[in-house]
């Protein structure tokens, strides 16, 4: 039993201390209790709640369960049924087992903290090298993977909340948009890449990549002039083997209809006619897989058009333009600007920032992008800094003075 400063008994593994403070200590199998109060009477309820809560996880199902062996079970029995294809699953799987499983993997699913997450989210950006936009993912995952766990009773507490992931080395990631002037650059050195026209069509409709590669011609409505988007095509390696399958679209809003804008029909007829026309040089060198359909976008050998491939192409004529432009910065004696990386989810960005220049409507705008919330569409207009001073100067002033 302890006591008080003044001798009085408090109840047993409760005490004063010499500042005055109460004090509450147990150790309830193996996990100790260790709490301060300056009022008694709240001390002892927080004592008994505190050890009336590790009794009841501590004999619930599985309580050395790890984090690892938790993933496992709930990913198999409650996330891997409802995501879309192998693909999809082989790539939600590694993003949680080589980032957050392969830090604190090991520890126990109770013993897990708020800090332990953000420390490792910390560890994954900085030390590591993943990308910030990789590491929220993640913990968007593992945030779901414990709310399972809460349900279950595992735990009683969600450690992802509050957790921030951020570089301390790079600035925040924005998004890549092509201002006119770059478009028109990197247009002209494109023309000498087979897939010129397809570049065209992706800043002509704002199609997702993995929507790009999935489109058949049978989506091609040229009487009525629009490209219906009905699935998607993903592409990764699993076990070293290159695995292609169609899923549906990223979202329900995803299942649309592009129309066709000026020039972007012509643009189809033209790469119709190159696709056909190599397809009839190779002849049963031709590659494209039967099983894919009849896509519009292939390879020169045939093969769906995915977003590697075009990423390959995409970096050699950035290299093509920064060597040039390197050359003639020299010539001229005047500082050289690389220009910026693009990949092909970039021509989304940048079909987004053209239509809000060109003042189109942003639930318009939201349909054709196939936006589930209009929040995602309107964040693009921070993208137009450079109209913000004309808009300003048109605006004048908002209060008149008499």
């Amino acid at each position: 039993m302890g006591k008080d400063l003044n001798g009085k008994e408090l109840g047993k593994g409760i005490s004063q201390r010499r500042d005055g403070r109460y004090n509450a200590r147990a150790v309830i199998n193996g996990r100790t209790i260790n709490l301060y109060n300056s009022k008694l009477t709240q001390l002892k309820k927080e004592f008994l709640e505190e050890k009336e809560r590790i009794a009841r996880y501590e004999y619930g199902k599985n309580p050395n369960i790890t984090l690892n062996e938790w993933f496992n079970e709930w990913f198999e029995i409650a996330k891997s049924p409802v995501l879309k294809g192998e693909v999809n699953r082989v790539s939600y799987r590694r993003k949680i087992k080589n980032t957050f499983c392969a830090i604190i993997g090991e520890k126990r699913l109770y013993d897990i903290t708020q800090m332990d997450i953000q420390s490792a989210a910390n560890e994954l950006v900085n030390e590591h090298g993943y990308s910030i936009r990789l590491v929220r993912e993640a913990v968007s995952s593992l945030r779901e993977c414990f709310n399972s766990a809460i349900a279950n009773q595992m735990i009683y507490f969600n450690p992802c909340i509050d957790v921030t992931v951020q570089s301390l080395n790079t600035p925040k990631e924005e998004r890549v948009v092509l201002t006119q002037d770059e478009q028109k650059m990197f247009l002209e050195f494109a023309q000498g890449s087979y897939y010129y026209e397809a570049y065209q069509i992706l800043l002509q409709t704002g199609m997702r990549a993995g929507e790009f590669a999935g489109l058949q011609w049978e989506d091609i409505n040229f009487q009525d002039k629009y490209i219906e988007i009905k699935r998607s095509l993903t592409s990764a390696y699993i076990n070293g083997k290159k695995i292609l399958e169609f899923t549906t679209p990223k979202t329900i809003n995803s299942y649309r209809k592009i129309p066709f804008f000026d020039g972007t029909e012509e643009l189809l007829r033209i790469w119709k006619k190159k696709q056909d026309k190599r397809r009839k040089e190779l002849g049963e060198r031709w590659r494209q897989p039967e099983e894919l359909g009849n896509l519009v976008f292939t390879t020169t050998m045939g093969s769906p058009a995915t977003r590697y491939v075009l990423q390959r192409d995409l970096q050699q004529i950035i290299e093509n333009i920064n060597e040039i432009e390197r050359y003639k910065a020299e010539q001229e004696g005047r500082p050289y600007t690389p220009f910026k990386k693009v990949h092909p989810h970039a021509f989304r960005h940048t079909f987004a920032t053209r239509c809000f220049e060109k003042k189109l409507s942003p639930v318009f705008i939201m349909k054709i992008m196939g936006h589930s919330k209009y929040a995602t569409t309107v964040s693009y207009t921070h993208l137009l800094d450079d109209f913000s001073q004309e808009e300003i100067q048109k605006a004048g002033s908002f209060i008149e003075v008499a």
